[in-house]
């Protein structure tokens, strides 16, 4: 099973090497990693999605603790978060396929950061499953290049979870 783990560690040199360095000693690897700044100053969240059962995590986050440099972990895989992804997607486009992928492009709220005769460079941003079903619907055109950034995700004040809320039928 996938989890997403957030880990708030002190912003100094070499903690994310410590981090990485603690999974690839116990051969597990890092499906997703985005690390940036967080609230307070001198403090950087890490955002990782890897694979594991519960008590692999368990054991995982308890080793995360030992570390130097890390304030707070925890497993956010249940939890109600608002998660995004950033993906940059370069896609053949000719004259004949273009207006298509126009078209594509806005019922996926995407954006067209670049425009050359023969493609177009898209900006996604939303949830992993959006920038998996993007790259689904236009492979039929060809791709040239897909950059992406790791998956970030905050849990929800609200605690409403919204993939509950997907699944529910609305009554009218």
């Amino acid at each position: 099973m996938k989890h997403t783990i957030s880990v708030l560690v002190q912003d100094e040199a070499g903690v994310l090497s410590r981090i990485a360095g603690l999974f690839a000693r116990r051969g597990f690897n890092i499906e997703s990693l985005a690390v940036g700044p967080a609230e307070q100053m001198g403090i950087s969240r890490i955002t990782m999605v890897v694979h594991g059962d519960d008590s692999i995590i368990e054991q995982l986050t308890k080793q995360l603790y030992k570390l130097i440099n890390v304030l707070k972990v925890q497993d956010i895989t249940e939890t109600p978060c608002v998660e995004r992804e950033l993906m940059l997607l370069k896609v053949n486009a000719n004259s004949a396929t273009r207006s298509e992928i126009l078209e594509i492009t806005q019922m996926f709220r995407a954006r067209v950061v670049d425009v050359a005769e023969d493609s177009l460079t898209l900006e996604i941003v939303g949830d992993p499953g959006k920038s998996v079903a993007i790259v689904q619907v236009l492979q039929k055109f060809g791709l040239r290049e897909i950059a992406r950034t790791g998956k970030i995700a905050l849990t929800r004040e609200s605690g409403v979870n919204t993939e509950y809320l997907k699944s529910v039928e609305v009554k009218v």
